[in-house]
């Protein structure tokens, strides 16, 4: 039973218990975070670590945690020997244009249609929303077949850009429902005072509701990256010549019948997360600034 003083607060050693209770529970819930956050990151560990064993640590039925004598020479034959007869920083550079392709064209079209959605009533509004969620729910395996008989009809196939449209319209669909939701946070007050203040539509939509929307938009970027980044089923059928490969689809020639170079996909692995990182650290900023950016005039 909680006992009061005379100025009505709890008593000392009940209040002195509510104090324990509330430092054993931060306890706990940093303690499960801590082992959440090293089961997500230990397998990215064991890649970085395995690309600088040795053949015979890679090999070995012992426990080896970290690598007693590293060394380069994984690293070395992935970009010397190349894959398939090309050069490692091809299929980086595929990758790369394919996923910054996407992440481009996406955030335009995303931005657009989620400050429609938000902003303006119209005929068919709900239908689209719910049309959104629909193609969400489908696998992408399912539309492999149509879209191969698409893209090929439009000339796109065993090209580049075939592959950034269909990575485009693999992401549109949750990255208009993300901004949706930014963009409806947004006080279209502060839409209506620009107007006062003689701004036209485009100078409000650029000076004062992009900026606020700008985080969400950092964050649909930063998935639409890695979606296209690491897609495989779409850019296995959608491209032929092996010159035009991306990275998850070259990784699979270090796989044959008879053996598995360990070594040389993780060494190839641990080079293809570096430009993910980069990218997220090119972002981020934008992501804190856009918090209160474009809320006050001047």
């Amino acid at each position: 039973m909680t006992t009061y003083d005379t100025r009505g607060k709890p008593a000392y050693g009940t209040q002195g218990s509510l104090k324990r209770r509330k430092k054993l529970g931060r306890a706990g819930l940093n303690t499960l975070a801590i082992v959440v956050f090293l089961f997500a990151v230990f397998p990215v560990y064991w890649m970085v670590s395995t690309a600088f064993k040795s053949r015979e640590q890679i090999f070995t039925t012992d426990f080896i945690p970290f690598p007693t004598d590293p060394t380069l020479e994984h690293v070395t034959r992935v970009f010397t020997e190349g894959v398939a007869g090309h050069s490692i920083w091809q299929y980086l550079l595929n990758s790369s244009i394919v996923a910054l392709g996407t992440v481009l064209i996406g955030a335009v079209f995303s931005l657009l249609a989620a400050t429609a959605v938000a902003r303006f009533r119209f005929r068919g509004r709900t239908s689209f929303l719910i049309l959104l969620l629909i193609v969400q729910m489908v696998p992408g395996e399912a539309l492999l077949i149509p879209l191969f008989m698409m893209v090929r009809r439009a000339g796109l196939y065993d090209q580049l850009l075939g592959l950034v449209v269909v990575n485009v319209a693999m992401t549109l669909p949750f990255a208009i429902w993300m901004l949706r939701t930014f963009v409806a946070a947004v006080p279209k007050e502060l839409e209506e005072a620009a107007w006062i203040d003689g701004a036209s539509r485009f100078a409000t939509f650029w000076r004062v509701l992009f900026p606020l929307v700008a985080p969400g938009l950092v964050a649909t970027s930063i998935f639409s990256f890695i979606t296209a980044w690491n897609e495989f089923v779409f850019a296995l059928t959608l491209i032929g010549d092996q010159g035009n490969y991306t990275m998850p689809v070259a990784l699979r020639y270090f796989v044959s019948q008879r053996s598995v170079d360990w070594g040389a996909i993780m060494a190839a692995s641990t080079l293809m997360t570096i430009p993910v990182i980069i990218f997220f650290l090119l972002v981020q900023r934008r992501m804190v600034s856009g918090l209160v950016a474009g809320a006050v005039k001047g």
